[in-house]
């Protein structure tokens, strides 16, 4: 069996033998003592060993040549190096790392390290060749304990009100909503797409009766952008339920799931991300604010900045200025952007009753940058064909999806959100290579 103790559990023991082990961070080889600071999954501890330089000459007894070679032992340890230590664990408050330490008895050298590749001040594209080491940094390897209590959170808030968890497919035989940004592979004898979303098979989740649905998993975009905010394979957080009368439903559950998830991080990191990222994160106020994408584009304009787009659709300057604007007028880091164009929205969104112009739809806003788009679905088969056609695609090349509504289905609606996104806007991170935990685009596949 195992001793090992974790470093976090350490300050709830009383004082007496211990074993930890872990990853050298340091070591301060002074003349009279040696310090090592160790770190593992769970935190750092100091080691302490008094130092033994040399030996007597004249006779050389057992516990001495022991000590002097646990000496000369901590003198060569590399940064990097794991080890696995035994001791006497000492509470002393004068001990500014955790107010303990532990004072060496035995080292195991268990794999030494080569020279690191990496400091603190290499740039993100260096750390991002070296992630398994840049990760062993706490502010990196906070990222995705928040994302783990995050995504908990979220399951939880779900499967209490008897959401269904499914798994969707990631090899498709068409596009799942149009032909853009899809990524093609060889297949057989034939080809298959890499799925953009899990949309269809959500929505065929409604006709077969499990009602609400949610997943946690890749999605694949051929987008050749090298901004902070894409990928080309992402998680995305997908939702979608039954019986709605409009988009209004989705953005309460929408919003009322975010801050599930944001009180457990709270509850849970509030104080390690004040400490690592100096960032305070709380807990948005319901109901979020909502704002038609009409009035939001006039709004902008009257803070000096003009949309200068040929389509119907919000810019990243918009959405940075209508968060602003929302900040100040309701201190509030979300807003829903609502009612979006139908020409610049999939087929399958529904449009608005007495006007076709508009669509039940919406982008959230997060702290000035979009991270989901929401909306009711066209659950007529005539009219969703209808759509479809309008949007330039072949029904018969849809021809899956479209049987999903031949057999009777409810009215319906959901969202897809960008997990990284999120996290790299809560926590104040200036690119989702940072909260991705191995990134993709379209320059980078290793490691």
């Amino acid at each position: 069996m195992n001793t090992r103790t974790l470093v976090k559990q350490l300050a709830a023991r009383p004082d007496g033998p211990v074993t930890v082990a872990g990853w050298v961070e340091t070591v301060r080889d002074q003349k009279k003592v040696q310090f090592i600071i160790l770190r593992d999954e769970s935190g750092a501890v100091q080691l302490v060993n008094p130092a033994v330089r040399e030996l007597d000459p004249e006779g050389v007894s057992v516990g001495a040549a022991e000590a002097f070679a646990l000496t000369e032992q901590i003198s060569a340890l590399g940064h990097g190096t794991f080890i696995t230590v035994t001791g006497q664990l000492k509470h002393d408050e004068r001990v500014k790392l955790g107010g303990l330490e532990v004072k060496l008895e035995t080292l195991e050298v268990v794999t030494e390290a080569e020279e690191t590749p990496i400091a603190a001040d290499s740039s993100l594209d260096k750390r991002m060749d070296w992630r398994f080491l840049d990760l062993r940094h706490p502010k990196q390897n906070l990222i995705f304990r928040v994302q783990t209590t995050f995504l908990h959170a979220l399951r939880a808030y779900w499967v209490e009100r008897d959401w269904v968890e499914i798994q969707t497919p990631k090899l498709m035989a068409s596009a799942s909503e149009s032909r853009a940004e899809l990524f093609e592979l060889g297949y057989f004898e034939g080809k298959a797409y890499l799925a953009q979303s899990p949309q269809f098979f959500k929505q065929m989740a409604q006709p077969a009766g499990l009602g609400r649905v949610f997943e946690v998993g890749p999605a694949f975009r051929a987008d050749p952008s090298f901004t902070s905010r894409h990928a080309t394979e992402f998680t995305s957080i997908d939702a979608e339920m039954s019986w709605i009368d409009s988009h209004e439903d989705v953005m309460a559950m929408h919003e009322e799931l975010l801050v599930a998830g944001f009180t457990a991080v709270v509850a849970k990191h509030a104080d390690e991300i004040r400490e690592l990222f100096g960032v305070e994160v709380t807990v948005p106020a319901t109901p979020f604010p909502r704002i038609p994408l009409a009035e939001a584009k006039e709004i902008v304009a009257s803070r000096g900045y003009v949309v200068p787009r040929a389509d119907a659709d919000m810019d990243p300057e918009g959405e940075r200025q209508i968060s602003a604007y929302v900040k100040e007028t309701y201190g509030h880091d979300f807003v829903f952007l609502t009612d979006y164009a139908s020409s610049i929205r999939p087929f399958y969104h529904m449009r608005r009753e007495g006007d076709p112009g508009i669509t039940n739809s919406y982008d959230l806003i997060y702290n000035g940058v979009e991270i989901s788009t929401g909306a009711q679905r066209e659950h007529r088969i005539d009219i969703l064909v209808e759509q479809a056609k309008e949007k330039g695609l072949d029904p018969e090349e849809l021809g899956f999806y479209l049987d999903f509504f031949r057999y009777g289905v409810p009215p319906h609606g959901g969202f897809g959100m960008g997990l990284a996104r999120l996290l790299m806007l809560m926590l104040d991170e200036h690119s989702i290579r940072e909260t991705t935990y191995l990134f993709r685009g379209p320059t980078r596949l290793l490691p």
